[in-house]
């Protein structure tokens, strides 16, 4: 079946199957969304179902999002919309920031409501204010290695924004959809606690633009083909919580007094081809005022280091390279590049040094191998997939997309932990052969 196919099949059971269930009491263990990389933006992008009628939406992930939310300025309508009063549970839960009146005309609307509180909304390089709100919501979930019932949600919380929020977004992408820790709204701390399972999801990004990954919310199995569960195979490190403040620094500096949704983690040292580099390790702790430290991003399309590391990683790695492999001109975004005439390849992608996040111990790591530390940008030339950090503050690693692709990342926020399954590749699997599409 096409892929436009079986999007309009899924569609129309959706319409025909989720006011039924929304009724019962279906009970579902596991959710999933499929999602792509979409190849001008860099963003991964999925579809959910909103409103009633529902309707699909184009929506990027970021893990360290606070909530769902939508374009509500341009053609939302919904007979379920429901915005949340001053002082109301939904303003409480979503720790709202503002509350009161709507001046932007003299009729109200989705996004533009009196008595309505508000809360900041981000996206990449912006932030607005957006009201808080709740409509339907639905989803599928997952019966074993294969899709499931469709799930609804009759008063999800989400967040309205207005357009130029999406300006920043992959083409027709209408909002983001964020699963940041310590966020009572967040998409999957919302699902777990209205379907009653465990607060934890899991991310397997598919490095093809034209095949989909996925994103398993709720209890494992990840069933990532027919034979093989992913979560077999998970190595885990603790989250680290940033407990008093985050903050936005662009296009201005905001420091918003809640916890940080984002997902910090420690990484002690990097190995290259099993040899520790001298870093400065007072780079690699989080501090009080949320720099340093490693944070892991879906907005980052490739992994961010702060300069000094950056340096002593791309040292490195060109010296750990054959002989015969030849440095070449850099191709921007990338400073580290090569003429890729005598690299090979292997089922685990170009036949590269290896390299090694350590975490809390010499034998807890995350392998990253030639598939997600080379990446191809000309017929002849490849380049070292990480870039170096432009900002003078932040986090010394910020772990970014591309690292991520074929691997699968489990955030098991119950037990404030986050699982790594090292390259589906070694289990000759990757993200796009699950059987959820």
């Amino acid at each position: 079946m096409s892929s436009s196919r079986f999007y309009l099949f899924h569609f129309c059971f959706l319409l025909i199957t989720s006011t039924s269930l929304s009724k019962s009491n279906f009970q579902p263990k596991t959710l999933f969304l499929l999602v792509k990389k979409d190849p001008s933006s860099l963003q991964y992008i999925t579809k959910i179902h909103q409103r009633t009628p529902l309707v699909p939406l184009k929506l990027a992930i970021h893990i360290g999002g606070e909530s769902l939310w939508v374009d509500c300025e341009n053609g939302y309508k919904s007979s379920t919309y429901n915005p949340a009063r001053c002082n109301s549970r939904q303003c409480s839960l979503a720790r709202s920031t503002s509350c009161g009146n709507c001046y932007g005309n003299n009729t109200t609307r989705p996004g533009c409501n009196n008595n309505a509180c508000y809360n900041v909304v981000t996206s990449p390089n912006s932030y607005t204010d957006g009201e808080i709100a709740d409509d339907v919501l639905s989803i599928q979930s997952i019966n074993g290695s294969i899709p499931g019932p469709i799930a609804t949600v009759p008063n999800f919380i989400f967040s309205c924004a207005v357009s130029n929020l999406t300006q920043n977004l992959g083409k027709n992408v209408k909002g983001m959809v964020g699963f940041g820790q310590q966020s009572p709204v967040s998409f999957a701390t919302q699902l777990a606690s209205n379907f009653k399972f465990s607060r934890q999801f899991a991310i397997c990004l598919s490095s093809s633009t034209k095949r989909n990954g996925v994103i398993f919310i709720g209890h494992s199995p990840y069933f990532i083909s027919l034979a093989y569960d992913a979560s077999r195979d998970l190595i885990y490190t603790p989250i680290i919580t940033q407990p008093r403040y985050f903050t936005i620094t662009y296009p201005h500096y905001v420091r918003i007094n809640r916890a940080s949704p984002e997902y910090y983690i420690q990484v002690s040292s990097v190995r290259i081809n099993g040899k520790n580099l001298r870093l400065n390790k007072t780079l690699l702790t989080l501090d009080e005022n949320e720099e340093g430290g490693t944070r892991i991003s879906t907005a980052v399309p490739y992994t961010e280091l702060e300069a000094s590391i950056y340096d002593v990683v791309s040292e490195s790695f060109v010296s750990e390279m054959p002989k015969e492999v030849k440095k070449v001109p850099a191709v921007q975004p990338f400073k580290t590049c090569f003429n890729s005439t005598y690299i090979g390849m292997s089922r685990l992608g170009y036949n590269a040094p290896e390299i090694n996040l350590v975490f809390q111990k010499a034998n807890v790591y995350w392998a990253i191998i030639g598939a997600n530390s080379l990446i191809k940008v000309s017929n002849d030339v490849i380049c070292l997939a990480f870039v170096e950090r432009k900002k003078v503050s932040g986090q010394a690693i910020v772990i970014g997309g591309y690292q991520m692709q074929d691997n699968l990342v489990e955030f098991d926020l119950a037990r404030s932990r986050i699982g790594f399954s090292n390259s589906l590749f070694f289990h000759q699997t990757m993200c796009s052969n699950h059987n959820y599409a």
